[in-house]
Parts: structure tokens; sequence; C-alpha cells
């Protein structure tokens, strides 16, 4: 199995997305899957997307860092909220990418905690939490 090797890491964390491609577009993506450019329809668009984003990199970086904003996977956990409510903190999360609040973290604790909420990507909570903290969710 020595000549076996991995094309790309696999992602643990991922957002199913659904577009609208014209007939010709879709025929011509089809074409290149036929081909052998693309293992399937999917892994032309992820690689589309790829390289779209790493020619806008700079412009990314650029506003994540004038936004003051977290990059990637960023997990609120229970002892987390319960330490800044015992400080008297309050948290304003900045994430892009995946921002999850444990799902042990009641909707009180998080009102308590939890200012405002701003995410470019996808937020995981429970939905007792998503509706208590409805109007905070920017």
């Amino acid at each position: 199995m020595s000549n076996v090797r991995q094309l790309r890491e696999k992602t643990a964390e991922s957002e199913k997305i659904t577009i609208n491609l014209g007939y010709v577009d879709l025929g011509r993506i089809d074409l290149l899957v036929r081909e052998g450019f693309y293992s399937n329809r999917s892994d032309f668009i992820r690689m589309a997307i790829r390289s779209q984003l790493e020619s806008h990199q700079e412009t990314v970086t650029r506003s994540i860092e004038r936004h003051t904003m977290e990059l990637g996977l960023r997990v609120y956990t229970r002892a987390d909220l319960e330490s800044l409510r015992a400080a008297g903190e309050v948290l304003h999360v900045k994430v892009v990418g995946l921002a999850r609040i444990a799902d042990d973290v009641t909707p009180e604790l998080a009102l308590a905690t939890i200012g405002t909420i701003t995410v470019l990507g996808a937020l995981q909570a429970s939905k007792g939490v998503k509706t208590a903290l409805a109007d905070r969710i920017k």
C-alpha cells in the first residue's frame, strides 16, 4: 500500500450549501468530471471556491484583523461562560468559521454572559440558547 496517498485533508466540520447553476455551466463541469479533472461536481465546486478564497486571501486577512475576529473553530464551554459570569464580564463573539456553544450551556447562562454574536460561517448551539440569544445574533 505504499503507492496510496491522501490527496487532501478531510474536513472535520462542514456545512452543506445549495447553489443554482445554469445548464451550460453544469454541462461544462460534467465534462471536466468525465475527462477526469475532478472526481465529481462537488470536488470541482470545492476547488473553485478554494481558488477564489486564495485569490482574495489578503483582503480576508485584513478584514479579520480590522474587525478583530477569530478565524476557525471556536468552542465556548459551560466552564468558560461560568468564569465570565463570576468575573462580571460579557463576551462578544466574533468568529469567521464555526462558533459552537456547548450543549450543557443553559439559555440563562448564555443570556448572562454573551452580549453579541457575529459569526460568518456557522453557529452551533442548542435550540434554547439560539432562541434566548436571537436578538443578540447579528
